[in-house]
């Protein structure tokens, strides 16, 4: 059923923000210093969108995009959704196994590239032949090749937005899979519509407010973000990262009234200051943060600081209101969103008596399609409507959503999904290991930390494979948040009849090699 108020596609979404808020600013770079107006975004944009199809883009096409948060990014992203094209984000993270297997598993035709990460794409670019098109960010001279900005430079700013439906897809943002290999969630331009239109309501965004946000762009959170102040005609504040040190400042230097609570733990932490009550915020939101601080973080701030759920096959899911205080610090991530339908299920697909705990299942209009080229992982995901969230949750008699666990082996670290299985494929490969096995541990700061057990192979011992060789081994074959953590190593691993790791007997078994497990724990 076709959600109301939503525009016909971005491009057209674009026209509407123009036309409504033209003279208002629409983003603003921090680092660059560089503000935008609508009037001068949406003119910005469509010289992009004729750079790129002067280059051969062309609807349809896959172009990915691996950038840091600059101008580059959100003027190629609302270009490539002008064009009709697909953009496929890459984090910048990414090594030469990780980027090698995105661009050849999303087809992509075209990269636009920093030219800091030329370096990686060189290692993989004559086993990528279907990339034909390589266009380069960053500072003028950085690297040899053409710079997207200077050729937009000379372009037309009319440009019309092309056909495009609501159910065309905009972007194949990968994930990390249980099986180790990302998985591209197919997300259409409804998705990203639906997510900024939920997003403005939920936090009450108007064209008089100011929203800071500093996740990269290459996720979803800043993408839809960005969507969230077009749909409202408020302005977006851009860091190029998350600082702890920064956050306060800059929201008391940029006036910012909302913005999502990225890292909240580390904000916390920071020396108290007089100037903590001294800004404009009326309301923040977070995704993961222990409750027990969610009430001190308000009395110190003096601002409102509310849970969320959701992930990128299903966009906004639960959401505790601006008004509704007295949920503060009881864990919940709040009640369904009015375009969500929820199920608890166990493992045999029956819902669960209320209270009891089962895996979350969603259904409504904006979610994911699909994985791309992965009918397997999509039948497993998506059934008879319902997405399989793979996240294990309880309802109380409110209505009101508590997230207990997982039922995937997924590691969330500071807003990073990681594979259980593809750490754990890198270990075993190690000559001197003989198994290992990857867990997720609690950590205040980043929610999650890695946690690998090694089995080191017969003759090996702790001293002749240290951590550091450990970590060492691991540099350069996946990204550096991958890296474990904690080490512990041990003489052998509880398994199944079949030779499966049981995971919770690890982590609770003290059978290690010196007798006490912490002797061999190591953070680095």
């Amino acid at each position: 059923m076709p959600v109301s108020g939503l525009a016909k596609n971005i491009g057209t979404l674009l026209g509407e923000a123009t036309a409504r808020y033209g003279s208002n600013t629409a983003i603003h770079f921090i680092e660059e210093d560089l503000s935008f107006t609508y009037a001068e975004l949406n003119r910005q944009i469509n010289r992009y969108a004729n750079t790129l199809q002067d280059k051969g883009i062309r609807q349809g096409d896959h172009v990915a995009l691996m950038l840091p948060n600059c101008p580059d990014y959100p003027f190629t992203w609302l270009a490539l959704a002008k064009l009709g094209a697909v953009a496929v984000p890459l984090n910048i993270a990414y090594q030469a196994q990780d980027m090698e297997y995105v661009l050849d598993n999303s087809d992509a035709c075209a990269l636009v590239i920093h030219s800091d990460y030329l370096p990686v794409y060189r290692k993989i670019a004559e086993k990528t032949p279907a990339v034909k098109t390589v266009l380069l960010s960053g500072e003028p001279g950085a690297s040899d090749g053409e710079l997207l900005s200077t050729l937009a430079e000379d372009a037309f700013d009319d440009f019309t937005p092309h056909e495009v439906a609501q159910d065309d897809i905009l972007n194949i943002q990968y994930t990390s899979g249980t099986t180790g290999f990302p998985k591209g969630c197919l997300l259409t331009h409804e998705y990203w519509l639906i997510f900024g239109q939920s997003a403005a309501k939920q936090m009450t965004m108007t064209e008089a407010d100011v929203f800071l946000g500093v996740a990269p762009f290459y996720y979803i959170d800043t993408q839809w973000e960005m969507m969230m102040c077009i749909s409202a005609g408020g302005a977006m504040v851009v860091g190029k990262k998350y600082s702890a040190s920064n956050f306060m400042k800059w929201i008391r230097k940029y006036g910012v009234t909302i913005s999502f609570a990225t890292m909240a733990a580390w904000t916390f932490k920071q020396p108290e200051s007089p100037l903590d009550q001294q800004h404009k915020l009326k309301f923040m939101m977070f995704g993961q943060f222990p409750h027990e601080l969610q009430r001190p973080f308000e009395e110190r701030f003096n601002v409102p600081l509310r849970a969320g759920y959701g992930m990128t096959e299903s966009g906004p899911a639960t959401a505790i209101s601006i008004e509704n205080a007295k949920m503060s610090g009881s864990g919940s991530v709040g009640q369904l969103s009015e375009l969500r339908e929820a199920r608890i299920v166990d493992d045999m697909g029956n819902d669960v008596p209320q209270g009891e705990i089962g895996e979350l299942l969603l259904k409504g209009p904006g979610m994911m399609t699909g994985y791309y080229k992965n009918p397997k992982a999509t039948a497993e995901t998506l059934v008879d409507g319902w997405l399989y969230t793979g996240d294990l949750f309880r309802v109380d008699e409110g209505g009101y959503y508590y997230i207990v666990g997982r039922k995937k082996e997924m590691i969330k670290r500071s807003g990073e999904n990681i594979s259980a299985n593809e750490v754990e494929n890198i270990l075993k490969s190690h000559p001197k290991v003989a198994n290992a096995a990857v867990v997720a541990v609690p950590d205040e700061s980043r929610n999650e930390e890695v946690k690998a057990y090694i089995v080191p192979l017969e003759g090996e011992t702790p001293e002749t494979i240290t951590p550091e060789e450990i970590i060492e081994f691991c540099k350069g074959k996946i990204a550096e948040f991958k890296i474990p953590r904690y080490i512990e190593y041990r003489k052998t691993f509880p398994l199944t009849s079949v030779g499966k790791v049981i995971k919770r007997e690890l982590t609770t078994n003290q059978n290690d090699l010196t007798g006490n497990c912490h002797d061999r724990m190591k953070v680095v």
